[in-house]
C-alpha cells in the first residue's frame, strides 16, 4: 500500500480515477485509501478537492458500468455454471434475482460503502438482470455519496484532527 500516495502525487488524479475505475468492477485493489490518500494531498495544495471528487465519482462510475456489462453479458451463465463453487445453488440464485428485482436499487446506491459489494456491485447487478437505467441512476448516486463522504471528509476534518493531536 506503500505505492498509493506516490503514484497519486506523480501522476495526479488520472492515477485515482484508474485505480477506482479497476477497483469497482473486481480487481483487488485499495480504492478508499487511494481516494483517502488524494483527500489528504488535496488538504495539503498538491491537488484540487474538486478534481479529486470528480477523478474518484467517475472511476467508480465508470468501474461499476463496466461490472454491470459484463455480467450483463456473460455473468449469468457463469453463475449457473460456476456458481456450486461458492455455494450459490439454483434457489439461492433465484433469491438473488427476487432481491435485486425488489430492492436492487438500494442495493447498488449502498454497496458502495461495503467493501467486497463495491467490488462485485455492478458484476451482481448485470448478472442478475438490473434493468440499465435504473442501474445508471443507483450507481451515480451511490458514486456520489461514496466519493464525496471519502473525498470531502479527510479533507475538511483534516485540521480538526491536527488540532486535536
Amino acid at each position: 500500500m506503500a505505492w498509493i500516495e506516490p503514484a497519486i502525487a506523480t501522476y495526479g488524479v488520472w492515477a485515482l480515477l484508474l485505480i477506482l475505475y479497476f477497483e469497482s468492477f473486481g480487481a483487488p485493489l485499495p480504492g478508499e485509501s487511494a481516494l483517502i490518500a488524494a483527500s489528504l494531498l488535496a488538504a495539503r495544495g498538491d491537488l484540487a478537492i474538486g478534481h479529486v471528487f470528480l477523478a474518484a465519482w467517475a472511476g467508480a462510475v465508470l468501474g461499476d458500468s463496466t461490472g454491470y456489462l459484463i455480467g450483463r453479458f456473460g455473468g449469468r451463465p457463469l453463475l449457473i455454471r460456476f456458481g456450486s463453487l461458492v455455494k450459490l445453488t439454483p434457489d439461492r440464485l433465484a433469491k438473488l434475482e427476487q432481491t435485486v428485482k425488489t430492492k436492487g436499487f438500494f442495493m447498488v446506491l449502498t454497496a458502495r460503502f461495503v467493501v467486497v459489494l463495491r467490488q462485485l456491485n455492478g458484476l451482481i447487478a448485470g448478472s442478475t438482470g438490473m434493468p440499465w437505467p435504473h442501474f445508471v441512476v443507483a450507481n451515480a448516486l451511490g458514486a456520489m455519496l461514496w466519493a464525496g463522504l471519502w473525498s470531502f471528509g479527510p479533507y475538511v476534518f483534516t485540521d480538526a484532527f491536527r488540532r486535536l493531536i
